[in-house]
């Protein structure tokens, strides 16, 4: 699929994600907020789709050049609601479906907060681990497709994929 293609389908879901995405929460609602949203999410009724945009970008970000990942990374910056909603499983086993979650961190370069893939890549780390994946090589890999841009002060994507890959 091409770029453009791509970006329809990622606007569209990013439109569609926007009004969960967007609404504020009260304080006093916050007990049972994970549960809320997920069910939010749900009802909308484009999960498989979404995960089917989202792998074939990924996808694109993985074998594409050096220009197709700038491009994907420019998505993820501008369609910030589709960015936080589109789902992976979080259940995975295989070294394949971990190295696709760390794709994802690369592509979308560090969001709006690097504090929250520093906290995704530890547990990614963990549950790779347990899965008997040593993930340094696939950080290593990945790292190598990553942006070298420091965004927030805390490194650039490939810097903290290549910390996280070094014992």
């Amino acid at each position: 699929m091409d770029l453009a293609a791509l970006e329809t389908d990622v606007a569209r879901l990013d439109a569609v994600y926007r009004p969960v995405a967007t609404a504020p929460i009260p304080l006093d609602e916050v007990d049972g907020l994970g549960e809320r949203i997920a069910a939010e999410l749900a009802a909308l009724g484009v999960e498989g789709e979404a995960e089917a945009v989202l792998r074939a970008v990924i996808s694109r970000y993985a074998e594409g050049s050096d220009d197709d990942r700038a491009v994907i990374r420019g998505l993820f910056r501008r369609y910030t609601s589709f960015r936080w909603a589109a789902p992976l499983p979080g259940e995975w086993h295989g070294a394949a479906e971990f190295r696709t979650h760390v794709l994802r961190i690369s592509a979308c370069d560090q969001g709006a907060d690097t504090r929250d893939d520093l906290l995704a890549l530890r547990a990614l780390c963990d549950q790779a681990r347990k899965a008997g994946i040593d993930p340094a090589p696939i950080l290593a890999e990945v790292a190598a497709l990553s942006c070298d841009e420091d965004h927030y002060g805390m490194g650039s994507t490939r810097d903290i994929l290549l910390r996280f890959a070094s014992p």
